[in-house]
């Protein structure tokens, strides 16, 4: 899940109006696009009723969540679909961890931290972790200190399978929609009205979606499920 900014014309008065668009994954494996709204802001409220939107629509089962790490959006997820688990977009994080180091800090730093994110497992994941900050953690205490409380949020993914993790650990998928739909959206510069950019939006959306639904597997979920299966069997043994 995910916001962007168009600008509307409403009550004769130029606003900027968040657009929340939402992406899933089905159990074919294929993309898909949830939903498209538009909210005056992102605030708890505004990604609560999107979100129930959503459910009251048919949408139900989901079992894990990747967004950024807006207060309001994670308190709405938690919430709202409180049986999923919930990824902090690693991408945002590394972009926050760099904002807390000094201009002429050394790119070294940030790179050993990204290198956690490729390891196959969340036990060698932590034990690169530990290795950095024991690497960096006299030179940059108060970035450190800051990874090591919020990291976790980020290593969610490492509950679903390996070949999973680079399409699912950030919301890459989603800010290349947005990227999209800003370069067509674009010509027009200022929307009329709410249900003029909320029109255009769908329609760009549902393109997409169709286009993702005819086209190749994005995700292998035989590999989900069989890895399921082996966590209901090693609970019953």
């Amino acid at each position: 899940m995910d916001a962007r900014y168009e600008r509307v014309r409403e009550g004769g008065v130029v606003r900027r109006q968040a657009v929340l668009i939402a992406l899933g994954v089905d159990w074919e494996g294929r993309r898909c696009v949830l939903g498209v709204e538009v909210a005056k802001r992102e605030t708890r409220t505004s990604w609560s009723d999107f979100i129930r939107g959503l459910k009251e629509r048919g949408l139900n089962g989901v079992e894990y969540v990747v967004s950024d790490h807006h207060e309001g959006l994670k308190q709405a997820i938690g919430t709202m679909l409180p049986e999923a688990v919930w990824q902090r977009c690693y991408v945002h994080f590394l972009r926050n961890a760099v904002d807390r180091l000094p201009r002429k800090a050394d790119p070294d730093c940030i790179t050993e931290l990204r290198w956690i994110y490729d390891r196959r497992s969340l036990m060698d994941a932590r034990r690169d972790l530990a290795l950095w900050l024991q690497n960096w953690g006299e030179k940059y205490p108060g970035l450190c200190e800051w990874v090591e409380n919020g990291i976790e949020e980020t290593l969610t993914v490492y509950r679903l399978p390996q070949p999973h993790h680079k399409h699912m650990r950030s919301t890459n998928m989603l800010e290349r929609l947005n990227e999209e739909l800003k370069r067509r959206t674009h010509i027009v510069r200022i929307f009329p009205n709410v249900e003029s950019c909320l029109r255009l939006t769908r329609a760009l959306a549902v393109e997409k979606h169709e286009e993702w639904q005819e086209g190749s597997r994005y995700l292998n979920m035989t590999l989900l499920k069989e890895q399921k299966k082996e966590e209901l069997r090693a609970e019953a043994a």
